[in-house]
């Protein structure tokens, strides 16, 4: 499972996500080393950024950004417009479960970015920090920037990361609040083993069996990391070319980390004959 699905509370004025993803999460998170506390932020940032890049009207991209001066001092998911995702997380520690937000974030602004390709424009925003948690944050951003009462529900493992959203509809008929709470507490009885591994129809049917609920059709999530070539060769360009030779010669290659897709870019003196020569 590499999907996401929109569904629908077809009597009720509610709607809702719900995403799973194996291969392309074992992927972004290979050989990270991540602990279980910093899996579990960078599941949570991802899963939100896919929820939001999945209502995206035009060709562009979403970036959730973290970044400050806590034990995480970088937090980073970008997810296109057809759900192609990376991301990764810079942290100097472990985390303990009794540290909130603040003191695993430090001064750290949660900042979304989107991006439209069609008008190379991007439009910026800051997500207000509940201590608490991401969770928590999110809920209250789409609770009181957008108007939206929402709760959501996220877990990651080394395998898989899921989620599932609810939220009221926007100008909503009815918004019968009974209703609300009814959906809300049937969907907290989930458990993080139901979530990641039922399928969206028996997690569906496990939650809301009494209701009616409308499933849409699914879209692939990917996981995709653009290597980028060509901004690393400027790194190499700006050395100059009498240091980069040099170096070079001392090393034999010319290695460069690509921390956000976690791979080397690596340059010989071909590669430093070409870069000058332009």
């Amino acid at each position: 499972m590499n999907t996401i699905n929109r569904f629908l509370f077809k009597e009720l004025d509610i709607r809702g996500q719900h995403l799973s993803i194996n291969n392309s999460w074992a992927e972004l998170i290979y050989e990270r080393g991540y602990s279980p506390s910093v899996r579990k932020l960078l599941g949570e940032l991802s899963a939100l950024a896919i929820m939001l890049a999945n209502g995206m009207k035009h060709k562009g991209k979403i970036t959730m950004q973290i970044q400050g001066n806590g034990i995480v001092s970088l937090l980073l998911v970008e997810v296109t417009n057809d759900l192609k995702i990376r991301g990764m997380v810079r942290s100097s520690g472990a985390i303990n479960d009794t540290d909130n937000l603040d003191e695993t974030l430090g001064e750290a602004q949660i900042v979304a970015t989107l991006y439209n390709s069609q008008t190379d424009s991007s439009f910026q925003s800051i997500v207000p920090r509940n201590s608490q948690g991401l969770i928590q944050t999110f809920e209250d951003y789409f609770s009181q920037s957008e108007q939206l009462d929402s709760k959501l529900w996220i877990s990651s493992t080394k395998d898989n990361l899921s989620a599932i959203l609810i939220q009221k509809m926007p100008e909503s008929k009815q918004n019968n609040q009974e209703d609300w709470n009814r959906i809300s507490s049937l969907a907290s009885t989930i458990t993080n083993d139901e979530l990641c591994s039922l399928s969206v129809d028996s997690l569906l049917h496990r939650l809301f069996h009494e209701e009616v609920v409308e499933l849409f059709e699914d879209k692939s999530i990917e996981y995709k990391c653009n290597k980028d070539r060509e901004r690393f060769e400027k790194i190499v360009f700006d050395l100059g070319e009498q240091d980069a030779r040099s170096l070079l010669k001392e090393r034999g290659e010319i290695s460069i980390h690509n921390e956000i897709c976690n791979t080397h870019i690596f340059f010989d003196s071909a590669d430093l004959d070409r870069i000058f020569a332009k």
